[in-house]
């Protein structure tokens, strides 16, 4: 619209008798898109502070703080696990404790650091007793992943466990089935492996692992 048309268009709604026009704050990435900013580190900021004291759902209820993700915000492999656990709960941080320990090691074995990759989960507080959170609750959350995904843009994702690989192929496949293929994901390639906590329960998942690890180590340097 030009400015002429456009207030042009003032015009018109005074004399229809409208006299205030309320103008919606724009969304942080907007903003930011319009500004020409392209700290995608700070816009993820932004948005794990405005999302802080989210009551979407009941998970709400027993966070002490929200684990939103962290990592490379320019990654070119993403990371989604199931959702945190009473340390990340505590310390507002993915993949802590034993898991996050082992998942640290995976990706040295992959020649990665924690550094190079963006994490994330498919829910953003610790469910009750550290079930899987329900439906509703990765509902309410799947809108907070989908922007995180949006604006990490990466090349490639691994989920790690049941859960983020039922909600994000939206199957009820098993692992065992979903790990022997490459999917796609709004066009990013999606590779599927056991959550590091399933191996620290059960040793026999650790050479399936291995062998997903190196298809997604081939894959991205090869990228």
């Amino acid at each position: 619209m030009s400015v002429k048309a456009f207030y042009q268009y003032l015009e018109f709604l005074k004399l229809a008798g409208i006299q205030d026009i309320f103008i919606k704050e724009p969304e942080p990435i907007v903003e930011a898109v319009e500004e020409g900013c392209v700290d995608k580190a700070r816009i993820l900021h932004d948005l794990s502070q405005k999302y802080a004291n989210c009551q979407k759902c009941g998970l709400s209820q027993g966070r002490i703080n929200l684990v939103y993700g962290q990592g490379n915000a320019d990654a070119k492999l993403m990371l989604i696990g199931e959702g945190p656990g009473a340390n990340e709960n505590k310390t507002g941080q993915a993949f802590v404790g034993a898991a996050g320990e082992l998942l640290d090691r995976q990706l040295h074995a992959i020649k990665l650091t924690r550094q190079e990759v963006y994490i994330a989960n498919i829910v953003k507080c610790q469910p009750p007793y550290n079930r899987n959170p329900e439906a509703n609750e990765v509902q309410a959350c799947m809108p907070y992943l989908l922007e995180q995904i949006e604006i990490v843009a990466p090349q490639i994702i691994l989920l790690l466990g049941r859960v983020p690989a039922h909600a994000i192929l939206e199957t009820t496949e098993s692992i065992s089935r979903l790990r022997l293929r490459r999917h796609l994901f709004r066009e990013i390639p999606v590779y599927v492996t056991y959550h590091p906590a399933a191996l620290l329960r059960d040793p026999k998942y650790r050479v399936p692992t291995w062998e997903d690890l190196q298809r997604v180590r081939d894959h991205y340097f090869s990228l």
